[in-house]
């Protein structure tokens, strides 16, 4: 069964504007007193960003479904978005600050879901 990618980044884009949106009215004082709001302001960005690139890679793989290698773009910024985001989020609620440390395997799989974009321009067929 293939995936649906479009619903797939329909869901991570609603959770990343109710996400920033929960952050920026019901959890402010939080982030404030935590000293957080500037990072979480930051996993709410790329997690958005991620889902649009998301939708748009869902729209070429729509297209253009022998280009498998947009499959591994869209799980890397899903991954990403849960790795990245995700670590950054419970980071400014809780003050753990040890999360900071895999935040950046996030960003690494970001690095790996724009690489494989490049690669799906490269290639015809893939």
């Amino acid at each position: 069964m293939k995936a649906n990618f479009i619903q797939i980044s329909a869901i991570v884009g609603a959770t990343a504007v109710g996400i920033g949106a929960f952050g920026a009215h019901g959890l402010e004082p939080i982030l404030e007193a935590n000293g957080r709001l500037e990072t979480f302001e930051t996993a709410v960005k790329y997690h958005f960003y991620h889902a649009l690139a998301m939708f748009a890679v869902a729209i070429w793989y729509d297209l253009q479904p022998e280009r498998k290698i947009l499959r591994k773009a869209m799980w890397s910024f899903l991954i990403g978005i849960l790795i990245f985001s995700g670590s950054l989020y419970v980071l400014s609620l809780s003050g753990i600050t040890w999360l900071g440390a895999i935040t950046p395997l996030g960003g690494v799989a970001f690095i790996l879901g724009w690489l494989f974009l490049f690669w799906a321009g490269k290639k015809q067929g893939i």
